[in-house]
């Protein structure tokens, strides 16, 4: 078995979100938004979890278009406490909102989200940083850049972005490559 994989191992959605989302760069803005999202919402759950619940994230929230999540109403945010597809935890439906309008403020600042998220890998962009691990036991879970953005983040007004949080966020747009130095998906 791949050391890599095991931690997705028997679950067709984690398969396939380690073999082709996970660590791959991706530098579309409502992409990141989305990911930023998701990992805002799995805070005291399992990936797993909220990865199962992708496609109803999606559908309630515009796809993640940072525009139209910016502009949701309250009705529209409190219509989604009775969606049973998502989290319906009041402060992480809301925080949807109120992230996409710190990034609709992020993106006048440096462009784009990307951008924004780039400027703490020291200029290097498009550059993954990449421990080169062997073994899952030496990934870690936080990290300097993870610190700082979730630092900056915060001071921002986006919420649910603790360092870990920005940590896996990091992965799961491809900033962070995890994979294990021989994993077939790296």
């Amino acid at each position: 078995m791949n050391e890599c994989r095991a931690w997705a191992q028997g679950d067709p959605l984690l398969e396939e979100y380690h073999d082709h989302e996970w660590c791959k760069l991706n530098h579309d803005d409502d992409f990141q938004f989305m990911m930023l999202c998701l990992e805002g919402a799995s805070v005291g759950l399992s990936w797993a979890t909220i990865l199962h619940k992708k496609e109803a994230y999606r559908a309630a929230f515009h796809d993640f278009r940072i525009d139209a999540c910016a502009a949701m109403t309250d009705e529209e945010l409190e219509a989604q406490r009775e969606n049973p597809g998502i989290i319906r935890n009041l402060k992480k439906i809301y925080s949807v909102r109120k992230n996409a309008q710190v990034v609709q403020q992020i993106r006048k600042e440096f462009g784009s989200l990307d951008a924004y998220l780039w400027s703490f890998v020291d200029g290097k962009y498009g550059v993954q940083l990449d421990g080169q691990w062997e073994k899952l036991s030496e990934v870690p879970t936080v990290s300097d850049v993870s610190r700082r953005m979730s630092k900056d983040m915060k001071k921002r007004g986006i919420s649910f972005v603790g360092p870990v949080i920005t940590y896996s966020f990091l992965q799961a747009i491809g900033i962070v490559n995890d994979h294990l130095k021989d994993c077939e998906y790296r």
